[in-house]
């Protein structure tokens, strides 16, 4: 009965680490979401406010890379 317990008691402080590390890397996991999530949305509004300010260009009006 005693090996029993030892056991089960080692299996609980084993599985009480595997979740705090898993809530340590769902924690670092969402703050890197966050973050890319800034940058996205920051992205975007360059993109938008690059695309509002740009007249438009013909096609011919771009130089070929060679020049």
């Amino acid at each position: 009965m005693e090996s029993r317990l030892a056991e089960i008691e080692m299996k609980l402080s084993l599985s009480e680490d595997m979740l705090e590390q898993l809530n340590r890397t769902v924690f670092r996991q969402q703050q890197q979401i966050d973050r890319l999530q800034r940058e996205l949305r920051a992205l975007s509004q360059q993109l938008q406010a690059d695309q509002g300010d740009a007249t438009p260009r013909a096609p011919g009006d771009d130089k070929p890379p060679h020049y």
